[in-house]
């Protein structure tokens, strides 16, 4: 199986079918003697897989962004598309049985943490068939060992503390990811919960995925410091280029293999850009330039970027990308007819699923003579 050495930070690729020389750029460390290896192997059936996963992603965004506009999607929605090297990357970095909770930005690590299409668009819809049964919409949706998807800013970062406690406790080799983005970096209880995480040695890669803009407000107006990856002061940080899956991929099996040596919490923080809005109700287009995101999407977008290095070094076809394409495309368009046409959850479903496990009990509704049950 052909594969490839490439560098993850900016390097230029010397085409071979093997392998890859490199003059990589500097990786950004913050109380670290070494970084992430200079080099990473990428083998044919990643590179496919990590291509057709970011494909979906940017696919399924782009028909919630329809089905938004049509007002069939209802409510907050905020897209990922530009963003999947991320997700993508951080999922190649860790496995399954690791935790990882993020804020409302969410469809990506759901798709990625074991969710399908057709749940997380019936979900969007608000149907029955959806991954939270049609009750959490846009930001909340939730697979094993994903923890959503959280509406308040910042708030998901002491949650994920919380899980890489328990990781500790009971004595697993797991971890927690704690997603957030520049827009929440600013919070107190982040930096409340870096003191926490330091002092008890959890297992938590804190990840910071700085899109440039929180909501419509630039990083540079929002922050006195800008420099991420140093805001934990005590912890240990790296800051590395979020467009390009591999690099996103070896950080974070670095940083993984720092959290579960026993070391203690790190910081990532995720150089990347959003193409939408922050939300739908934001054009996108009032505080930046249609010039600016189009000269990202021409020389750094994610998929472009794995693309052309593939082909580049003869690890696929033009027509077998191609291929690829069609059937996401198609995967996409079914899963949004499905989300069009699953019925929506009857009321008497409406205070289920409170608990996990529990015997059946009644739960008063809006008025005192309403009653409703709660099913596990």
């Amino acid at each position: 199986m052909p594969y490839l050495n490439i560098s993850h930070f900016w390097g230029v690729v010397v085409s071979s079918r093997s392998y890859a020389d490199f003059t990589p750029e500097k990786v950004d460390l913050h109380r670290l003697e070494e970084g992430p290896p200079l080099t990473s192997t990428l083998t044919r059936e990643d590179g496919l897989k990590y291509y057709r996963t970011m494909q979906t992603i940017r696919r399924m965004e782009l028909k919630a962004d329809q089905l938004y506009k049509q007002k069939i999607i209802r409510g907050f929605c905020h897209l990922y598309d530009g963003q999947e090297a991320c997700a993508v990357g951080i999922e190649g970095g860790i496995t399954l049985s690791d935790h990882l909770i993020t804020a409302y930005r969410a469809h990506g690590y759901t798709l990625t943490r074991g969710g399908t299409v057709r749940e997380i668009m019936a979900e969007l819809t608000g149907r029955r068939e959806g991954i939270a049964k049609g009750k959490g919409g846009s930001m909340h949706m939730y697979t094993k060992n994903f923890y959503g998807g959280n509406g308040i800013v910042g708030a998901q970062v002491p949650l994920g503390a919380g899980v890489a406690l328990a990781c500790k406790y009971l004595g697993t080799d797991q971890l927690c990811v704690s997603l957030y983005g520049d827009g929440a970096a600013n919070q107190g209880q982040i930096f409340e919960t870096y003191n926490m995480a330091s002092l008890w040695k959890l297992p938590i890669i804190f990840i910071c995925e700085n899109n440039q803009y929180g909501m419509g407000t630039s990083v540079e107006r929002a922050s006195a410091s800008t420099e991420y990856y140093k805001r934990g002061d005590f912890i240990p940080g790296l800051r590395v280029d979020g467009m390009d899956v591999l690099c996103v991929r070896e950080a974070t099996k670095f940083a993984a293999d720092h959290c579960r040596s026993g070391k203690g919490p790190i910081l990532m923080e995720l150089q990347t850009y959003r193409y939408h809005g922050h939300s739908m109700s934001d054009p996108g287009v009032s505080y930046r330039t249609r010039e600016e995101i189009q000269e990202v999407r021409s020389k750094s977008d994610p998929i472009s970027m794995l693309k052309d290095r593939m082909l580049s070094n003869n690890m696929a076809s033009v027509e077998e990308l191609k291929e690829i394409d069609i059937e996401v495309r198609k995967e996409i368009e079914d899963a949004a007819q499905f989300a069009t046409t699953d019925p929506e959850p009857p009321l008497d479903d409406l205070c289920s699923h409170i608990y996990a496990n529990e015997k059946s009990f009644e739960v008063r509704g809006a008025t005192p003579w309403t009653k409703l049950t709660s099913h596990s």
